[in-house]
């Protein structure tokens, strides 16, 4: 997967880009990534790339020409890479709430242009032209998208085949574990040495040595905490209704209960989005 994101702050990446889950990905050639500074784009010696709003009003608004060229000569770089096909994303507080089917949606595509705008916004006119995906990652505002930018190189770099080291660890996180009936559930508690610390003790079925039992109550504990913490996502699930939590040897088999498998996203229903079709329930 290529990554290219267009950004006025191109060194704010730097760091990031080095750490952690995203540079495991760098280093296996699971994704690469290409910060573009669209200053380099301003047709005027001061580098401007902003100017004042018509009909008045605060801030400073980011001119259309600077950040078309900049998009077009990101994508012109490595032609071959994705086979031609670009998801573009626009991180904006106005775009549609980044969600894991929506993560890993874009986690299967083979290339990605992020646009971080900045002050104001942007000029519309040049976001009807590239016609980006437009994502937010939650109902509060920022100085500009490059925190976003980050959250969706991280959220995508870490479901890369090998990323992780356990091909699991992804595929029981919050989000991705989902009930029988598809609701998305979050993770259970976990623990480690010591066995007790600050008068607080292991659950013993976890040091029991029997799996198919701790699967069970890891299963009980994810509908738990989901019914108690994010009730929201149980609405339309008869798991919402409070149940007490089962006995770990009388409880049905995990596989009744919930699963740990990648939420599924399905992309014939929605309109195309820059040459892309859109998850459901994104």
């Amino acid at each position: 997967m290529r990554i290219d994101v267009l950004t006025i702050f191109p060194d704010l990446f730097t760091g990031f880009l080095s750490t952690s889950i995203p540079a495991i990905a760098i280093e296996q050639g699971r994704i690469s990534c290409h910060t573009h500074d669209i200053r380099a784009y301003a047709a005027n010696k001061h580098r401007k790339v902003d100017d004042r709003p018509f009909g008045g009003g605060p801030g400073m608004v980011m001119m259309c020409q600077p950040i078309f060229d900049a998009v077009k000569a990101a994508e012109s770089q490595d032609p071959a890479a994705g086979g031609g096909s670009v998801v573009r994303v626009l991180l904006t507080p106005q775009g549609e709430r980044l969600t894991q089917p929506r993560v890993e949606w874009l986690a299967q595509q083979p290339r990605l242009t992020l646009l971080c705008g900045h002050y104001e916004g942007i000029d519309e006119r040049v976001i009807e032209e590239l016609r980006p995906l437009e994502i937010s990652i939650g109902d509060y505002v920022l100085s500009g998208g490059e925190l976003g930018a980050m959250v969706l190189i991280d959220a995508v770099a870490r479901l890369q085949p090998g990323v992780l080291g356990h091909e699991d660890s992804a595929a029981e996180d919050s989000f991705s574990v989902r009930s029988a009936d598809g609701a998305p559930l979050l993770d259970c508690p976990h623990y480690t040495r010591p066995r007790e610390w600050n008068g607080r003790e292991v659950p013993d079925i976890l040091l029991s040595g029997d799996h198919a039992a701790v699967d069970r109550w890891r299963d009980a504990q994810r509908i738990e905490r989901t019914r108690e913490r994010r009730p929201d996502l149980l609405l339309n699930s008869p798991l919402a209704e409070p149940q007490p939590l089962p006995a770990a040897n009388t409880n049905k088999p995990a596989a009744q209960v919930a699963r740990a498998t990648r939420s599924t996203a399905s992309s014939s229903d929605d309109a195309p989005l820059h040459g892309q079709t859109a998850p459901e329930g994104a």
